[in-house]
């Protein structure tokens, strides 16, 4: 009897832990490794995407435009909220588990063999699906930083830069210079650059590195199907790349195509609105100060205020000072870190649920977070 093929979570996390930043490993060398083990087919543009925030919403974005154009279009984003597959699609398709674990199981021992992290031997996993299916252009989201991320192992054709701020410092360096230093290193090598408007001191150090980089200007988007102000500079920056691409002659593209399915695009986990009962619950993944000032300007047209605002952190995150911050937008604001901080935010909020069936809330935390409200709620809608 043929044995049933693990699921590649479970042989994923034989290789490290997936939580952000605790399964990286800085260099090129293993993610090279692996790559000498698998399907090779170079596409027709290879686009690398850095930043501390947006970079998700930026390269779903611009894949739906491009996807828009009639090209097939490779995306690879991490994490992901409910299935491993989401990190790598197809025209916005995710990979289909069998193929995953075709790859997997013979991709596995070298992994080992090379002591590849998680996120090394997912990036080569997904570089292997996109050969598979022969697709025009991949776009790849760094993970940490740009220098040494498993993204910046192979050349690139474009990069582009969402807005920088402090995370990651651990591995990036605690000053916002050290960090712009490290995510510049998405531009080695790549024909076009373009940045969404920074700082005055990330943009010195960008302009340092390539002193030809774009900045892209933040459009008015009279609509967005991603709800925030702050999406507007992640569309403008798609926008631009897709810009770029055609003046260059390298893609055929009806503008007006690619800027209504940049409006029309989904990004889970960003700002999504839930309804349990006759409650609206607001989820984002906004886990750090700068993305949580990211979305300040939009809170008061969700919810004014919330009635309570549910903010969640690992154990070696704190977000403790930005909760003055949320405080003008909430009845309350309530603060969880530490073992709290991962795996309480069900219980409180249908704490809260219970006390105010009728209310508006958000809940800020990691993807692990957004994750356990989302299957929670899909089980209750089961029941």
């Amino acid at each position: 009897m043929t044995e049933k093929p693990h699921s590649i979570e479970r042989w994923l996390t034989e290789l490290g832990n997936p939580s952000a930043d605790r399964d990286y490993k800085p260099g090129h060398e293993r993610v090279r490794q692996l790559l000498s083990h698998i399907h090779n087919h170079q596409p027709g543009l290879r686009i690398r995407i850095a930043g501390t925030n947006g970079k998700g919403s930026t390269s779903t974005m611009l894949a739906a435009a491009l996807q828009s154009c009639g090209l097939k279009v490779g995306l690879y984003t991490s994490p992901h909220i409910l299935e491993f597959n989401e990190r790598i699609r197809i025209n916005g398709v995710p990979a289909e588990t069998e193929k995953l674990q075709q790859s997997m199981q013979r991709l596995m021992p070298e992994a080992l063999a090379a002591g590849a992290s998680y996120f090394e031997t997912a990036t080569a996993l997904a570089l292997e699906q996109f050969a598979l299916e022969k697709v025009d252009v991949e776009i790849l989201e760094a993970g940490v930083g740009a220098r040494l991320d498993a993204t910046t192992a192979i050349p690139a054709d474009m990069a582009l830069i969402t807005p920088i701020g402090l995370d990651h410092q651990a591995w990036l360096g605690d000053s916002i210079v050290a960090i712009a230093e490290e995510k510049s290193f998405v531009m080695q090598g790549c024909r076009f650059s373009i940045t969404a408007q920074q700082s005055p001191e990330v943009s010195r150090v960008l302009d340092t590195f390539k002193p030809q980089l774009v900045t892209a200007n933040t459009m008015n988007w009279p609509y967005l199907a991603v709800a925030g102000e702050h999406q507007h500079i992640n569309a403008s920056l798609a926008y631009a790349a897709v810009k770029t691409l055609r003046q260059a002659g390298l893609i055929s593209c009806d503008l007006n195509k690619a800027k209504a399915a940049i409006a029309d695009c989904k990004v889970p986990g960003r700002l999504e609105k839930i309804n349990i009962g006759q409650a609206s619950v607001w989820l984002d993944a906004a886990h750090n100060r700068h993305a949580i000032e990211a979305i300040l300007p939009s809170l008061a047209s969700l919810a004014d205020p919330f009635d309570a605002i549910l903010v969640f952190t690992r154990e070696d995150r704190s977000l403790a000072d930005e909760i003055a911050l949320l405080e003008p937008y909430g009845k309350q604001v309530i603060y969880k870190s530490g073992a709290a901080g991962e795996g309480q935010s069900i219980s409180l909020l249908h704490q809260q649920l219970a006390a105010q069936p009728n209310g508006s809330f958000l809940l800020l935390g990691s993807f692990i977070t957004v994750a356990e409200i989302l299957l929670d709620l899909a089980q209750r809608q089961t029941r």
